[in-house]
């Protein structure tokens, strides 16, 4: 495919499918997936928003102590209470993995500001110690 053929364009705005229609994500998917983003970018990661995200990455070498599972709770908590205004975050919990000690897996409950539907996401994450 040479330049010319690329099919961007300024504004990068997204393609029509097969039947000349945009989608997008609705508000669930749309605040899923901006949650994803927000745990997976460490601080001064992004040029024009130094502060955003959790930096959880930053705790990957840390043990699977007490106190690394409370800064990845606050971590979580203060990203998304800053940088994702369209939840209301009910609780977010750190639980070690049984058998496998250096696992801990992050649970987020959350309800649509807008709407007041209930959401929840959760993830593994593997320490190294």
């Amino acid at each position: 495919m040479t330049i010319s053929q690329a099919l961007i364009g300024w504004p990068l705005l997204p393609l029509p499918d097969e039947n000349g229609q945009l989608s997008y994500p609705d508000l669930e998917q749309s605040v899923r997936d901006l949650i994803r983003v927000i745990l997976s970018t460490r601080p001064r990661e992004q040029l024009m928003r130094p502060g955003f995200g959790a930096g959880l990455d930053l705790l990957l070498h840390e043990p699977n102590t007490l106190a690394t599972r409370r800064e990845i709770r606050d971590r979580v908590q203060q990203a998304l209470a800053r940088w994702e205004k369209r939840i209301m975050l009910d609780r977010v919990e750190v639980w070690d993995v049984p058998d496998q000690a250096t696992h801990v897996r992050v649970e987020i409950a959350y309800r649509l500001a807008r709407t007041g539907a209930p959401g929840a996401m959760a993830l593994t994450m593997q320490l190294e110690r």
